[in-house]
This record gives structure tokens, sequence and C-alpha cells, in this order.
């Protein structure tokens, strides 16, 4: 047996899920992912990912230019065609957790 130790963290309960659903479809355990990633650190000799601040709050239409602004419109035509939409609560909601407003 190899020689192993507990690792105990608190992480919100719908990320969790969320986490662990996709991770259940891709065949691979919490424990192996938690595994994954402490190797990944070790070998980067440091986070596998960048880490950075997020932009904060989101651009202003006024602060896109024309083509920006078309790109992102089409992003929301492209969203719909494929059936993927959502009501004002649920982009209420995403856009008090993403950017507390």
């Amino acid at each position: 047996m190899a020689n192993t130790s507990a690792v105990y963290a608190r992480i919100d309960t719908g990320l969790k899920e969320n986490a662990e659903s996709i991770l259940s479809q891709l065949g691979i355990t919490p424990s192996s992912a938690i595994q994954m990633l402490y190797s990944q650190i070790v070998l980067t000799n440091g986070m596998p990912f960048e880490l950075r601040l997020p932009s904060g709050k989101p651009t202003a239409i006024r602060g896109m230019s024309r083509e920006q602004l078309d790109a992102e419109l089409m992003k929301g035509v492209e969203s719909m065609k494929t059936g993927r939409t959502y009501t004002a609560d649920e982009v209420d909601a995403e856009l008090r957790e993403e950017f507390g407003i």
C-alpha cells in the first residue's frame, strides 16, 4: 500500500457537485483529480494555470469598438440559434455572482 495522507478542504456545495459531475463523466474520482493537480503543481513548480485578478466590471457598450460590439452581439445570436438561452433572473444572478452588481 502506498504511503498516503488525507487532504481536507471546504468548498462551495454547488461547485463541488458541478465539478464531481464533470469528473464522473470523465471517469475520474475527486481523489484522482486532486492527485493530478498536486502532480502538476510539482511538475510546473507552481500553479498549472495562470492566476490573475478578474477584469472587474463588464465592459460598457460605449467602451467597445463597432467590431467588438458586433462580435458580442453575434455571440448572442449564435447562442439563441443553438437554444442556449437564459432568463433575465438567471442573467442577473450571474452578474451579481461574477461582478458583484
